[in-house]
């Protein structure tokens, strides 16, 4: 073991990065505890843990947010520090606090400091106070609509509403025009409850077209923090990242070196300690401080191949008590990283996600792969938790080395069972913008055509993914062929176990779930007329919301659903007849 560590480490949380956690405290010789819910009983990553205790008999999508129980848990497992990882707890003050009163070690920076940046407007006045410049906005959280229209008409559109105590794109929506403004309200307020417990949002003026760069910070107790360079996180879908990268390309040399000291006072403006990231928006040469992470990224990979660092082991090695063994100028970054999230997503399908079971995987390998993974052969991938899978990184002595890595790799990775968004990143890193280094934030959803991706059928239409549901290899005249099986998608139900139950084949007019998960709104009632487009109803699946538009002009006849209505894919949720 380590000289001077924690001897065993909780690690609060699931999927990748509990493996990724649990594989670090193996590596340093610290006891590896692992902890899960009930649709994580027979997790994969539970292997990699010397020991593994039950978070029940809380509900799945509760577990891991139930602090009291984690600490009960620790506490009983003898374990010496908890690790929260990222999203659920991670950026928890109130449980940061609970674990340090329980008298074990936080792996992660100090309560106070999590205060200070977990609201986004107290973070925006720590950066003001430390010199930073941030998006013009409002410096209050409200959850007044008037509030919401008065900075409207004074900034005017667009502009972007976004829950105060949370992030990671949960709870943001972008306002264009005063028609939408109660919608992307209620929506937002709606995620910001459902992700992070509280409904406040702030309101910030909307960059056109910027780039999303963020500088890694590490930070130890005794009061030394540096950077670990930037990563360029701009490609992105409904505000959450798809790729990452490090170092960002193009950025000119000065802008690198004012953000990186930005980062540095504003960490140490909210006496900040261990491994955290500040994301700031860049355009037209200047940037805007966004908000702070309080946790470890999920796109830390990439800095740690650019730099040696790593990330894990320094957050262990931090909250033992252990200072920095090098300085800002021993920080060099050599060659380039790119990471792809890999998310059970129905690509053509807007990113819907896809909850199911994982017949087949296979990651690839090979000089210049790693991936962080989640998932394994026969998986069921519950729909309770973020779509986050795996994450596949390319790593060269160039950008466009590790790009062509990263593309051979997403060809050699085969997942059968669910939709991914591996044939997204197979399009993407031959994009021209991509290749060029030219992607801003607006680029997936508004630039992009992604047509060649497959075209998504209408939600009413049951339609299955584009991509195969299976593959198989047979032999003709003595030479091997690989062949794609397409199944319909009521065979593709059959055969998952997550989609068991009544299902309702699509007819005219009728609009059925394009996915497993909850109904949190209906737009119309039974008689309303409605135009192709309109939305009828918001699902919520694995954290995120997806609208059920009509498919046509017409009328409602019939409306099968209520807010709080659980549905499976193909559930009947309205049905449109001729007007």
């Amino acid at each position: 073991m380590a000289e001077n560590l924690v001897r065993s480490v909780l690690v609060a949380n699931r999927g990748e990065i509990a493996w990724r956690l649990l594989r670090a405290c193996r590596e340093l010789g610290v006891r590896a505890i692992a902890v899960y819910s009930e649709a994580d009983r027979d997790a994969p990553w539970l292997e990699a843990a010397d020991e593994a205790h039950l978070l029940g008999p809380t509900p799945a999508a509760q577990s891991y947010l139930d602090g009291e129980r984690v600490v009960e848990v620790a506490r009983r497992a003898g374990a010496e520090a908890v690790h929260p990882g990222y999203g659920f707890l991670s950026e928890s003050a109130d449980f940061a606090q609970a674990v340090a009163d329980a008298g074990l070690v936080w792996v992660g920076p100090p309560a106070a400091a999590i205060t200070a940046m977990g609201d986004k407007l107290s973070a925006r006045a720590a950066a003001t106070a430390a010199g930073c410049p941030v998006v013009p906005g409002t410096m209050e959280p409200t959850t007044d609509p008037r509030a919401v229209a008065d900075f409207a008409a004074t900034a005017g559109f667009p502009i972007a509403i976004k829950a105060a105590y949370g992030g990671g794109g949960r709870g943001l929506k972008v306002v264009r025009e005063p028609r939408e403004l109660e919608d992307a309200l209620e929506g937002a307020q709606r995620e910001a409850i459902a992700s992070f417990g509280r409904g406040e949002v702030y309101v910030e003026r909307y960059l056109t077209r910027p780039r999303h760069i963020e500088i890694q910070v590490l930070a130890d107790t005794h009061g030394h923090v540096l950077h670990l360079g930037e990563r360029d996180c701009s490609t992105q879908r409904r505000h959450q990242k798809l790729i990452e990268e490090a170092p960002a390309p193009g950025l000119a040399p000065e802008l690198r070196a004012q953000m990186g000291e930005a980062a540095i006072r504003v960490a140490r403006e909210v006496g900040y300690v261990g491994a955290g990231t500040l994301e700031f928006l860049v355009e037209g040469g200047e940037f805007f401080f966004l908000e702070m992470n309080t946790r470890l990224q999920v796109e830390h990979p990439v800095t740690e191949l650019v730099t040696g660092h790593d990330l894990a082991h320094w957050q262990l090695r931090i909250a033992s008590g252990q200072a920095l063994d090098f300085e800002q100028a021993d920080v060099t970054l050599r060659g380039h990283a790119i990471e792809a999230r890999i998310n059970a997503e129905h690509v053509a399908a807007s990113f819907a996600p896809s909850p199911g079971v994982i017949r087949r995987w296979r990651p690839p390998a090979g000089p210049g792969v790693r991936v962080d993974e989640g998932a394994d052969t026969g998986w069921e991938i519950p729909g309770d938790y973020d779509s986050l899978v795996a994450k596949l990184i390319g790593f060269g002595a160039t950008r466009d080395e590790a790009r062509r890595k990263l593309a051979r790799a997403c060809e050699e990775f085969v997942v059968e069972g669910v939709p991914t968004t591996l044939d997204f990143h197979r399009f993407a890193l031959v994009h021209p913008d991509f290749v060029a280094g030219e992607v801003s934030t607006i680029s997936v959803e508004r630039e992009w055509d992604l047509s060649p991706i497959g075209s998504a059928a209408p939600a009413s239409s049951g339609a299955g993914p584009r991509t195969p549901s299976r593959s198989i290899v047979v032999e003709v005249a003595g030479k091997r062929l690989p062949v794609d099986v397409f199944e319909p998608e009521a065979e593709q139900r059959r055969r998952r176990r997550s989609t068991k139950g009544a299902t309702v084949a699509s007819g005219p007019g009728e609009l059925t779930a394009p996915m497993q998960g909850t109904i949190v709104k209906t737009a119309v009632s039974v008689g309303d007329p409605v135009s192709a487009g309109d939305v009828v109803a918001v699902l919520e699946a694995m954290k995120m919301e997806n609208n059920i538009s009509a498919d046509r002009d017409g009328v409602i006849s019939a409306l099968e659903v209520a807010a709080g209505s659980a549905v499976n894919v193909g559930d009947l949720v309205a049905v449109v007849s001729d007007g």
